[in-house]
């Protein structure tokens, strides 16, 4: 078993289907509103950012964009090329330095230590999710700030019994036959947050994303009033018990507080 996985060969497919649809603008809008009012809470100044397991960088390439530093790592090569071709044509050259790697092989004694870490849409690909963790502690300045999006198992399951998709539910969420884009590892959110406090780490944030989108039986209203469907998601992604149903969870967490003792 892999313990991280590539997107190589699939890389068209997924800035397709992920950011080239609907679900890909609520996971822009939610993200970015939660990085926006992150920043104005820092000190005004260029911040060293980390964005682990980035792709082409949607995020990170709008914080370069307003004077940011990022070193945007990512296990494909095919992703790097888009991310190259998107920064040159942004004129964003000078902002980035990227690596081909895997996240776990980062250390502090080569990269030094970060501001801040985006880590969107990765965990769920890693077989080994507590040690990528502490990897992005380990990179992560004192009081530094994480940014983590994860595969939300528990979304995964309300979502597959709403839809009476039982078999699926008995066969505990594992499909007989492994689709391309769904991942491996769907995170259970109350482990992930044992494993951030355990580290030290402080949650002052939480959104779901896709909070209603996956769960509307109209699919019209999706595909035409979609800026509706945004706004709404917006208006929900912070309120319980919305936030624990959305097919992904954002965190937002502070390192600071000494690692809990086991």
């Amino acid at each position: 078993m892999q313990p991280n996985t590539s997107f190589d060969g699939k890389s068209d497919t997924f800035a397709r289907n992920i950011y080239g649809t609907t679900k890909g603008r609520i996971r822009l809008a939610v993200l970015g509103r939660d990085l926006d009012e992150l920043l104005q809470t820092l000190p005004p100044r260029p911040l060293r950012i980390l964005d682990a397991g980035g792709g082409f960088g949607p995020l990170s390439q709008p914080l370069a964009a307003l004077g940011h530093r990022v070193v945007l790592c990512d296990l494909s090569g095919e992703m790097l090329a888009l991310a190259r071709e998107q920064v040159a044509k942004k004129g964003l050259n000078q902002q980035f330095d990227f690596i081909q790697a895997p996240i776990q092989s980062l250390t502090v004694a080569d990269m030094g230590r970060f501001d801040l870490i985006l880590c969107h849409a990765v965990l769920e690909w890693v077989e080994d999710q507590a040690g990528l963790l502490s990897v992005l502690n380990a990179l992560l300045a004192d009081d530094g700030q994480l940014s983590l999006m994860f595969y939300n198992r528990d979304g995964l399951l309300f979502h597959s019994l709403v839809m009476g998709n039982f078999d699926y539910v008995h066969a505990d969420l594992v499909k007989k036959r492994r689709q391309k884009l769904t991942p491996g590892w769907p995170c259970r959110p109350d482990e992930v947050y044992r494993w951030l406090e355990q580290l030290g780490f402080a949650i002052t944030g939480r959104s779901g994303v896709r909070v209603l989108h996956d769960y509307m039986v109209d699919r019209q209203v999706k595909a035409e009033r979609p800026d509706e469907v945004i706004e709404m998601e917006l208006a929900h992604a912070r309120r319980e018990p919305f936030v624990h149903l959305g097919r992904y969870i954002h965190v937002l967490a502070r390192k600071g507080a000494s690692p809990a003792a086991d």
